[in-house]
């Protein structure tokens, strides 16, 4: 089977492949963590500039007509950079939400700026209660004469400090667990009634809690139709996880060739460590675990995205596959790097941090194993 990517895509890999290489090496990336602003604007600017955020969204919504393909090279690229720049948030989520329900008027004011870049966005998918699942929300939604009063609670919310326009599904019918009755709103974070709890990550990221006391919100901020949002959501956060399970491949395969090329310069008993058979093993495993994650990823991409069973199921295999591959492969470096393997001045212990992250982001390996079980079996 060909797996060759096309010119466009190759060009679009080596554009941005280009720019970690010269312009955003790990000294820049530090720096960029440690300041006050969750990421760099003129970063952003070169993702905007060179068309990055349009990629996803077809011509008639001002973009590329790119798809999962670009999506993953982009990706892969993301997370052997360690990027902070929230692409995932903007684009794959809060553009994925509004490329699949949002009205002309709606795509023209907010998602045609995303792409432009002259507004953050995110998606509030996470309750304190809800653990992994899209459909616990107890934040509620009710209707008064022409609008909506919200109140709740939303956690973790990624890019929540920066973002201009945040999409909170809240339950406007139904039980806390029903997947039908959770409608979709656009709410700008100036809005009266909207209290931010922003903190910084493990990975260097930073997310927010959001209290929401009486949020009033007109009809004309609904995305979709009422009680209807759930299918769009899942889909979305679908597309998330593919997108994430290959910044986590990146960061797999940065872990093992930086550990490779450690192990030929550290010398131990008069020789490179990379000399002792025992060590040859383990970074053999490496690959393989590495090569066997890329090709879950190229099934999971390649899955026809019309049969959605299929395509859920293709998700969690690579998603559990990359919980524990992930997690090895990230010990297994830190530990033949010695005790350096933890500094903070080493971005072994970052590509580690961020993979980390990424295990649980969006369901971890038990959550996955088991939705894969059960997509087997219906």
């Amino acid at each position: 089977m060909d797996f060759s990517i096309t010119e466009e895509q190759s060009a679009l890999k080596d554009v941005i492949s280009r720019f970690i290489d010269n312009e955003y090496d790990f000294e820049r990336r530090m720096k960029i963590a440690d300041g006050d602003d969750a990421f760099n604007q003129e970063v952003w600017n070169f993702f905007v500039e060179q068309g990055f955020t349009a990629i996803p969204f077809s011509e008639q919504d001002g973009g590329l007509d790119g798809g999962n393909i670009e999506i993953m090279l982009i990706m892969k690229e993301i997370g052997r950079g360690l990027v902070l720049e929230p692409f995932l948030e903007n684009i794959v989520l809060a553009g994925g939400i509004l490329k699949r329900l949002g009205t002309v008027e709606q795509k023209e004011r907010w998602l045609s700026e995303i792409i432009n870049g002259e507004i953050q966005a995110t998606v509030a998918f996470t309750e304190p209660q809800s653990r992994f699942n899209l459909n616990d929300i107890a934040t509620t939604a009710k209707k008064q004469n022409n609008q909506f009063i919200l109140n709740g609670k939303k956690s973790f919310v990624l890019n929540g400090a920066d973002a201009d326009l945040i999409i909170i599904p809240a339950r406007t019918s139904g039980s806390q667990s029903d997947t039908h009755g959770i409608t979709l709103f656009g709410i700008s974070k100036l809005t009266d009634g909207i209290i931010f709890n922003t903190y910084k990550t493990i990975d260097g990221h930073s997310a927010t809690e959001i209290s929401i006391t009486n949020l009033e919100i007109a009809t004309d901020c609904v995305i979709g139709n009422v009680d209807e949002g759930y299918e769009c959501l899942e889909e979305t956060i679908d597309e998330a996880t593919l997108a994430i399970c290959a910044e986590a491949i990146g960061i797999m395969r940065s872990l093992h060739d930086k550990t490779v090329e450690y192990s030929k310069n550290r010398v131990q008993f008069g020789i490179p460590i990379g000399g002792f058979q025992a060590l040859q093993h383990r970074m053999v495993d490496n690959l393989m675990a590495c090569e066997q994650s890329e090709s879950l990823l190229l099934w999971a991409i390649m899955t026809d995205q019309k049969n959605k069973r299929k395509s859920k199921k293709a998700i969690s295999g690579l998603k559990y596959q990359i919980g524990t591959a992930g997690k090895h492969v990230g010990q297994e470096a830190v530990q033949l790097h010695g005790g350096m393997g933890i500094s903070w001045e080493l971005d072994i212990a970052h590509l580690f941090k961020r993979l980390s992250a990424l295990e649980i982001l969006f369901g971890n390996a038990d959550f996955h194993l088991q939705r894969f079980i059960n997509l087997s079996e219906s």
